[in-house]
């Protein structure tokens, strides 16, 4: 699969790290790490991890087709690789079928896995990110057509991470979504709850009034530990977070 340039990923890159793409199947991962860790065999050995992780989660599904298809919480079938598990448990407490933390729990999978070999590591999949990283980092919040969008960052402090930023958006990209928020931001350390959470939060946003509402809904599942849901002019944020002006 040819790899394709996402803009929005210029508002995460750092300028300290080098950033490599890793493309298999519909996994289309931007990382970035130290320099001096980065090697063309690292990107080699991130495609081989990830490439079995997809293997396993295919044939589970092709055993067990529901899981692909489900849109709220599914039982586990024996034999379900620990990726998928993960997923069904994220989906559980979010309310939400398991697919909607895939990309979530392929950001952390990597993101862990890197972690062995250089302490700042940044994974983004498809809006998803796994940051763990000894300085302070922005994340720009990219809200499609919103007058909110790529004005604002959050900025992580390194003894907040390992941490999950996760987006959902009923307005921008190609992921289901029953809502019309521009952006729904999960933060927790789980990068698949992050991810299902942003999925439920962001189905319940369908007028401006709902942004608060779907930030507290957020707020109350254990694990996440910060919210920020945008639609048009309108932001709501709640928990652990700090957001600032984004430079550009």
């Amino acid at each position: 699969m040819e790899y394709q340039e996402r803009s929005y990923r210029l508002r995460f890159r750092q300028d300290d790290l080098v950033h490599f793409q890793v493309v298999v199947g519909q996994t289309d991962l931007d990382i970035g790490v130290r320099r001096e860790r980065f090697s063309p065999e690292m990107a080699r050995w991130v495609e081989d991890l990830v490439r079995r992780q997809r293997e396993l989660l295919e044939k589970y599904i092709e055993e067990h087709p529901a899981f692909l298809h489900a849109l709220s919480p599914c039982e586990l079938k024996p034999g379900a690789p620990s990726i998928a598990v993960e997923m069904a448990d994220a989906a559980r407490l979010a309310g939400v079928g398991p697919m909607a933390a895939v990309a979530g729990a392929f950001a952390q999978y990597v993101g862990r896995a890197l972690s062995r070999r250089t302490k700042d590591v940044i994974v983004e999949n498809g809006g998803d990110i796994y940051l763990r990283s000894t300085r302070q980092r922005r994340v720009g919040i990219f809200a499609g057509k919103s007058p909110l969008s790529n004005r604002l960052a959050l900025e992580i402090r390194p003894e907040h991470t390992p941490l999950a930023i996760c987006t959902s958006s009923g307005t921008v990209g190609p992921s289901l979504s029953f809502g019309k928020a521009d952006a729904a931001v999960i933060l927790s350390p789980s990068a698949p709850l992050a991810d299902a959470v942003a999925t439920a939060a962001g189905n319940m946003v369908l007028e401006l009034e709902d942004v608060q509402k779907a930030a507290e809904f957020a707020l109350s599942i254990k694990g996440v530990t910060g919210a920020v849901i945008i639609k048009d002019d309108r932001l709501a944020a709640c928990g652990e977070l700090k957001l600032v002006p984004l430079v550009t």
